[in-house]
Parts: C-alpha cells; sequence; structure tokens
C-alpha cells in the first residue's frame, strides 16, 4: 500500500485529518503496545503519548504492556492478543525465514543502544577491542557480525553472567552492556568511568526499538497503524526535547525498580549519541527507514552467518507510514 498521510505537521498539536474520527461522541479504538523489556526511558516516547494524550487525540486508546525476563509480548502479537510489539530488524528478518507475518512498521532507534565496555584508556579503537578477553554473552548475533568484521573469534570469549565482577577484576577484558544500564551501574558502585564503545558506531546498522506488528494488520487497518506510528513519532519528538515529567511517572509507575536518576541518565545518552534522532531522521523525520539501510544489515546478516542469503527481506518492514518528515518543527533549532 501506499500511505495516503505524507504532508508533515504545522504542529505537534494535531496528527493527521482523517485518520480516525475524534469527535467527543467518537469511540477510541483500544490498542496494546508490548514492549520488550520492563518500563524505562528507552520506552519514552511511547509512554509520552499515552500522558499527554497525543495517541487519543486521533483515536486510539493505547495500554502499553512492558515486557521482562518471563514475558514472551512477540508471542502474544503472533497469536492476535495484542496489537503491536516492540520489535527489531534481525527477528523480523527471521520472521521470513520462519514464515512469520511479521512487520516492522517504524524504528523508534537509528542506532541499536548495545555497546562494549572496556577500562578506561585501555584501547584507543573499537578495532583494539579484538585482543581483549570478550565477555559477550552465548548466541550474541552482534558477537558473529563483530567475528565477521573486525576479526573477533570465539576463543576470546567468555560467556556473559549479568555480573560484572568478571569485567571489573580484569583489565585486559571488555563487556557487553546497553548504553544507559552497565556503564551508569559501574560508575555509581565503583566510581570508575568506563570507556564504551556503540556498536552501531562501528558499523552494526540494524534499527532497534521498532514498532512491529503483522501483515494483516497493515492491510487491514492502516488508519490505526498510521495513527498509532504517527503518534508515537511525535511522542519521541516531545519526551526528548519537551516536558517528559508526565510520562517518566508512568514508566517509574510501570518498573518500581526504576529511578528518576536512571531515566535522566539515559535520556542524556540517547540525545548525546542520536540513538532516536541523528542520520536519516534529521531530513526525513524520526521513526524512518530506509531500504538501503535495511540491505546493508541484511547483507551483513548473511556475510556473519547469522541468517540465510536469498530471502525476500522486503515482508519484514513497510516504509508507508514514516519517512514523511512528521515533528521535525518539533526539534529545538
Amino acid at each position: 500500500m501506499t500511505s495516503r498521510y505524507k504532508t508533515p505537521l504545522a504542529t505537534g498539536s494535531v496528527i493527521a485529518a482523517g485518520l480516525l474520527a475524534t469527535t467527543a461522541s467518537a469511540e477510541l479504538v483500544d490498542v496494546t503496545y508490548g514492549t520488550n523489556w520492563v518500563a524505562q526511558a528507552e520506552h519514552g516516547g511511547f509512554y509520552q503519548s499515552v500522558a499527554d494524550g497525543t495517541y487519543a487525540e486521533c483515536g486510539l486508546n493505547v495500554t502499553i504492556l512492558p515486557g521482562g525476563p518471563q514475558v514472551n509480548n512477540q508471542a502474544l502479537l503472533l497469536a492476535g492478543r495484542i496489537d503491536f510489539y516492540m520489535g527489531g530488524t534481525l527477528d523480523a528478518f527471521f520472521g521470513v525465514a520462519e514464515r512469520l507475518p511479521l512487520v516492522n512498521v517504524m524504528a523508534s532507534f537509528q542506532k541499536d543502544p548495545q555497546v562494549i565496555i572496556s577500562h578506561p584508556g585501555r584501547v584507543s579503537s573499537f578495532e583494539d577491542l579484538t585482543g581483549l578477553t570478550m565477555i559477550v554473552q552465548d548466541g550474541a548475533t552482534y558477537y558473529e557480525w563483530m567475528k565477521a568484521a573486525y576479526g573477533f573469534n570465539d576463543a576470546q570469549r567468555q560467556p556473559y553472567t549479568f555480573n560484572s565482577a568478571p569485567f571489573l577484576v580484569n583489565e585486559d577484558s571488555a563487556m557487553q552492556g546497553y548504553l544507559s544500564s552497565e556503564p551508569y551501574a559501574i560508575t555509581t558502585e565503583t566510581g570508575m568511568v568506563p570507556d564504551v564503545w556503540l556498536i552501531a558506531d562501528a558499523g552494526f546498522s540494524a534499527y532497534s526499538t521498532t514498532i512491529q506488528t503483522l501483515a494483516a494488520t497493515v492491510e487491514t487497518t492502516p488508519e490505526v497503524v498510521e495513527c498509532f506510528v504517527n503518534g508515537s513519532i511525535l511522542g519521541w519528538y516531545n519526551y526528548l526535547y519537551g516536558d517528559n515529567s508526565a510520562a517518566n511517572a508512568l514508566i517509574l509507575s510501570d518498573n518500581p525498580d526504576m529511578t528518576q536518576d536512571k531515566i535522566d541518565f539515559a535520556i542524556s545518552k540517547m540525545l548525546e549519541e542520536g540513538i532516536v534522532d541523528s542520520g536519516d531522521t534529521l531530513e526525513m523525520g524520526i521513526g524512518v527507514m530506509t531500504e538501503a539501510r535495511m540491505n546493508d544489515f541484511y547483507d551483513k546478516m548473511v556475510e556473519a552467518g547469522v541468517i540465510a542469503a536469498g530471502l525476500d527481506i522486503s515482508a519484514s518492514y513497510s516504509l508507508d507510514f514514516v519517512g514523511s518528515g512528521l515533528g521535525l518543527d518539533l526539534r529545538p533549532q
């Protein structure tokens, strides 16, 4: 399909005329978005549009269903029990291989927040990490890419056990982490400020924190998809550049283990590293995806032996709902 709503908005107060009825008497459409982890700042754009009424303004009553270690929200999507899921680029590629009707319709993150952490000053480049012991979890697909692209190997890898102690006691090691999590925890607990290497900046070109849905949803209710995508785009602009206090209150409510200092750190890192707003988004708007970028990442995964060659990955994403420049006026000049 071709999107009918490609004109950027003049302000963030109105999403698009004609998406869904929004009169006082209109009944909101219930939509559930399942995330891939517990509530955190990296989900802030979605919480923002719940908190400030942006989703409701175009006709949606959105419920955010947090994920977690014992929760499989993607399975709920495939079972038709939720409408959207916080997925990624690679899992939709696998969906094509496994004949699963998964479609990414927006990418919240232009850069995957996966990082490698090393001791301060121990190495001077991502390439230099090849000389260290790598503490990385079993089956990490990004490590397969690191092996193919930079020459890392299995002999130098030891399993990551969600415990930073092996890294802290060995200056000749490097450990996997999440941009806003392990580096902050290490500094808070030990006073050491580790060097942090973002794998996206080293060439790992996956989109992350996507809006994923079923192919049937795109075909049968494109107006709902468009409303949810547009609301999420505006949510991210307002969360990063506006008053995000109400969204943060919802995050703290959904995740009792979260604290405001962790949220503040995560937001600062998302802004500093261009996780949400960088590259193509600067001209085409937050959430954008491109065919060239998808093909580039697929080729890298094939070269790394992660996925088979010859798949029609165009079935794994739709560009119809992003790239119009929606919300660009909300970015500070």
